[in-house]
């Protein structure tokens, strides 16, 4: 009975221990994320609620260690050295000049991409499939050649009677096969015109422009693009000629038209490869995504101060329509 007694009180006391032995465990340490990015522009505001979503609070179950190039891309290398360097779990990278770098730095360390705009990616070696990456690199592949297309073709609904469009220089790239064929089937000339460095560099691009008497303009998908809208914006609208843009905000911001991925949504997916990988699933075996959700945008005080009438059934389709 009392050996009985004994086991029963020894019992009791280690039950009582258990939540105080538990409680005593040392908690985690809130995952390191880098976060590398050409331009301060790009904000990490939307990637943070998107994480948020999942349930993840910065500060306490994640830190986000940001690295900027502040517009010099020469930068971006030491700086992707730094973030391997500093240990992180997964580095999340925006643009195909960050993406490369850090893709150099490392090739252990998990890289999101957010996003690859531009085509050849299955050439740079990033990844070995879009199904398989293979490596250490996955995320989003935006669709950015293939869209240029679809840009042109709402820009000539806009402004059917152009019959010479301006596309601003991305790189040293010109105009995708999609882009040059439509263009080809619409009869519309593309008239390349390259965007220099320095304060008067968009003054001087469509200066260019009006001397080729171009009727329209396409601006194509580029992290510069978009970090200097307003500058293009105002030259657009000084030389009255309308112009479409890639993102939602460009319109926003006072272009006449804007078609592209949502980017919320692409934001969303991002943070979910993070969590992803954060819980221990390898990039090599995480599909490349794409867009499923795009948005119009048409900016009505835009089209009123250029004088063109925007015809119903693109009202009707555009998801936005700034009065």
């Amino acid at each position: 009975m009392f050996l009985a007694r004994v086991l029963c009180i020894a019992c009791c006391a280690w039950c009582l221990a258990m939540p105080l032995a538990a409680d005593a465990q040392p908690a985690r340490e809130p995952y390191r994320i880098g976060w590398l990015t050409p331009t301060k522009a790009i904000a990490e505001f939307p990637f943070l609620a998107a994480m948020g979503k999942l349930g993840y609070v910065e500060g306490k179950s994640f830190v986000l260690i940001r690295r900027s190039a502040d517009d010099n891309l020469q930068r971006l290398p030491e700086l992707a050295v730094e973030l391997a360097n500093a240990r992180v779990d997964v580095i999340v990278a925006i643009s195909p000049p960050a993406i490369l770098a850090a893709a150099k730095a490392t090739d252990r360390i998990p890289i999101i991409m957010a996003f690859w705009g531009a085509g050849g990616l299955l050439d740079s070696g990033l990844v070995k499939s879009f199904a398989r990456p293979g490596r250490n690199v996955t995320g989003i592949y935006m669709l950015a050649d293939e869209l240029e297309a679809k840009r042109l073709e709402l820009l000539m609904q806009v402004f059917p009677k152009a019959k010479r469009v301006g596309v601003l220089g991305r790189g040293n790239g010109f105009a995708t096969e999609d882009l040059k064929r439509f263009a080809q089937s619409a009869g519309v000339q593309l008239e390349f015109t390259p965007v220099g460095e320095g304060a008067d560099a968009y003054r001087l691009a469509f200066e260019a422009m009006t001397a080729a008497r171009v009727d329209a303009v396409l601006v194509p998908s580029f992290p510069r693009f978009f970090r200097e809208t307003r500058q293009i914006v105002e030259q657009a609208a000084r030389h009255r000629l309308p112009a479409i843009y890639e993102w939602s905000s460009m319109a926003v911001d006072g272009g006449l038209i804007a078609y592209g991925p949502e980017f919320d949504s692409l934001e969303t997916k991002v943070a979910a490869f993070v969590d992803r990988v954060l819980k221990g699933a390898a990039p090599a075996d995480l599909p490349v995504e794409q867009p499923t959700k795009f948005e119009l945008v048409i900016n009505m005080k835009t089209a009123k101060a250029l004088g063109l009438t925007i015809a119903p059934p693109l009202l009707l389709r555009a998801d936005r329509v700034i009065d």
